[in-house]
């Protein structure tokens, strides 16, 4: 199975560490393709397609190296998705070539709370180009520091997504019930833009892997518990 561009970029921040990354569950003898438990793998069940609609993901350091990370499936499904691991002053150039690319019509994707009154707001994608959906990637705190410190991306218009529902995502603790996860954020942005075959596509491939990473995490914990010696 040919690695995605966030398989990538885990690669190249596991060659710089000094140090093991040590993510929830690092006993967990994990598939390095999909990283789930190997007794719940999805590789074979992956099915790469195609869009208009294109991603970029700008990641926090250690996001890349995360099981529960969610923007990995965006990249599974949609092969030409790219990802950068995020600087606040020396950011890839590759990136600054992307945004500025005639191809397509970059934008942020951030709550148009966060967004300043100068800045462009949008609640979907313009006619005319491809959107280029740039989505910042981590937990909420490094995603507001993304959006805060990245002068190359200020010109950008934002592009804010009302989800209105009760986010499927609880592979991780999340702050607010209107934070959602990365791959929940794309579906809709698929959906806005056209894209449904697409959309629907990510959303079967995100369900399954949330159903075989809680069930693996709930093995794991069941082992866990039973390897505890009784209380004397």
């Amino acid at each position: 199975m040919t690695e995605n561009a966030v398989l990538k970029l885990r690669a190249m921040r596991i060659a710089r560490s000094t140090r093991p990354f040590l993510a929830r569950g690092n006993r967990v003898i994990r598939c390095q393709r999909c990283l789930l438990p190997k007794q719940q793998c999805l590789c074979d069940t992956l099915q790469p397609g195609t869009a208009r609609s294109r991603f970029c993901l700008v990641m926090f350091d250690t996001e890349p190296m995360k099981p529960s990370n969610t923007g990995r499936l965006i990249a599974d499904i949609l092969p030409d998705t790219t990802a950068f691991l995020w600087s606040r002053t020396d950011p890839p150039q590759a990136l600054i070539d992307l945004c500025a690319s005639e191809e397509y019509q970059p934008m942020v994707v951030f709550p148009a709370s966060y967004a300043g009154s100068e800045r462009q707001v949008l609640s979907a994608p313009p006619s005319g180009k491809p959107p280029l959906f740039i989505m910042l990637d981590g937990t909420w705190t490094e995603a507001r520091k993304m959006f805060r410190k990245s002068p190359y991306l200020d010109a950008l218009p934002v592009i804010s997504v009302d989800l209105s529902r009760v986010s499927a995502y609880r592979l991780r603790e999340s702050h607010a019930e209107d934070q959602y996860c990365t791959a929940e954020v794309a579906i809709a942005l698929l959906d806005l833009a056209g894209d449904q075959p697409a959309a629907k596509s990510l959303g079967a491939h995100f369900s399954l892997f949330r159903e075989r990473y809680l069930a693996g995490k709930a093995n794991h914990q069941r082992s866990v518990t039973a390897k505890e010696p009784e209380n004397v």
